[in-house]
C-alpha cells in the first residue's frame, strides 16, 4: 500500500489511544490475560470478563465520555454486543438509551438490553436495525452510537491492544475476530505494523475478507453460528482504510470449527466465550492460521453474552 493511501485513512495515534484509556478506565476492567497450549503458546485477551460482558464497553463508554450526548439522549444499532454496552454505559451514566436490535439476536443479549435500556426489535439483520436506529435519532434528537463505523468506537477498542501489549508484549501476531471491523482497526492501529494483525471471520460472514479482494467494502452473506455478532451487512467505511493499511491477512472459519473452538475453551480452561468470541482459537485449532516455531500469538476472546445452555459440558 502506498504512503499515499495510508495517509487517507482516520489518524488514530497511540496517544490518542492512551487519553481514551484514560478516560474509559474508571468505568471498565482491565481485563485479564492467560496462556494456553494449543498446539503451542497462545496468550489469550479474555474480554468476555468486561463489564456487559464484552470488548465492546470499551467503545460504548468512548462515544459517552469523548462526544456531547443531547438531553434526547443515545440511540444504537447492534447485532447484541454493542446494544448491550450501550445500554449499559449510558444506565452508569444516567443517560437515556434506546437500542434497536435485529430478530437474529440472540436471546441472552435480548433480555439484558431489556433491562438496562429501551429496546426495538426491527428487521431480520443488523442493516435493518440500523436504519430504525438512524431513522430514530434524526427524528428524536438521540445521538446515534455506531457499532464499529465511528471514531471513538475504533478509539475505545483499541484500548484493548494498549492493555494487551503492557500485559504480554511484545507479540508477533494478533489474531482477531471480525464483523463491522471497529476492534480490528483499533487493535492494527494501535500496533500499526509492529504486530501482524489478522483478521479472523466465519466462511458464512466474510466481511473483511471480500472487502480485501474487491478493494472496497462490499455486501457479504450473513450465515454462521455468530451471525448476531460478526455478521454485518459489510465492514465500514473508516474501518476499511485501516485494514487495509496494517491488517496483514483475513481467514476464514467453518462453523464446525468455531464450535469446537468454543466447546474446547470451556472443556480445558473453563473460559465461557459465545461464537464470536471462539473465531481466534478456531483458527489456531482447525489450522487457518499456523504460528511458525517460537512465534508468539496472542488471541482476543471478544465477549460471552449467551445462555448458559451452550456450554458443553
Amino acid at each position: 500500500m502506498t504512503g499515499d493511501t495510508r495517509a487517507q485513512h482516520l489518524m488514530l495515534t497511540r496517544d490518542d489511544i492512551r487519553r481514551a484509556h484514560a478516560a474509559i478506565g474508571p468505568y471498565l476492567r482491565r481485563t485479564p490475560v492467560v496462556q494456553l497450549d494449543l498446539g503451542g503458546p497462545v496468550t489469550l485477551k479474555l474480554e468476555q470478563l468486561q463489564c456487559a460482558g464484552s470488548f465492546k464497553a470499551r467503545g460504548a463508554f468512548t462515544n459517552l465520555l469523548l462526544r456531547d450526548v443531547p438531553p434526547a439522549g443515545v440511540a444504537a444499532a447492534s447485532g447484541g454486543n454493542h446494544g448491550v454496552a450501550v445500554a449499559y454505559a449510558a444506565h452508569r451514566l444516567g443517560i437515556p438509551a434506546r437500542i434497536f436490535v435485529p430478530t437474529v439476536s440472540s436471546p441472552a443479549k435480548i433480555e439484558r438490553i431489556r433491562q438496562l435500556a429501551d429496546l426495538v426489535i426491527a428487521g431480520d439483520r443488523y442493516a435493518d436495525a440500523l436504519e430504525a436506529a438512524e431513522r430514530w435519532a434524526a427524528t428524536s434528537g438521540a445521538m446515534s452510537v455506531h457499532a464499529y463505523d465511528q471514531r471513538e468506537t475504533i478509539l475505545g477498542q483499541a484500548t484493548v491492544a494498549l492493555e494487551l501489549d503492557d500485559q504480554a508484549g511484545p507479540l508477533d501476531t494478533v489474531l482477531v475476530p471480525v464483523g463491522g471491523g471497529g476492534l480490528i482497526a483499533g487493535i492494527a492501529a494501535y500496533f500499526a505494523g509492529s504486530a501482524r494483525v489478522i483478521g479472523v471471520e466465519p466462511d458464512g460472514a466474510p466481511t473483511l475478507f471480500r472487502a480485501r479482494a474487491a478493494g472496497a467494502p462490499v455486501d457479504a452473506p450473513a450465515g454462521s453460528i455468530a451471525v448476531d455478532a460478526l455478521a454485518p451487512r459489510r465492514v465500514g467505511d473508516l474501518v476499511f482504510p485501516i485494514a487495509q493499511a496494517y491488517v496483514e491477512d483475513v481467514v476464514l472459519v467453518d462453523d464446525d470449527a468455531i464450535r469446537g473452538a468454543q466447546r474446547a475453551l470451556w472443556q480445558t480452561a473453563r473460559i465461557a466465550a459465545e461464537p464470536a468470541a471462539s473465531v481466534g482459537v478456531a483458527a489456531l485449532l482447525a489450522g487457518a492460521y499456523t504460528p511458525a516455531p517460537g512465534e508468539r500469538v496472542a488471541a482476543v476472546i471478544t465477549g460471552a453474552n449467551m445462555s448458559l445452555a451452550q456450554l458443553d459440558d
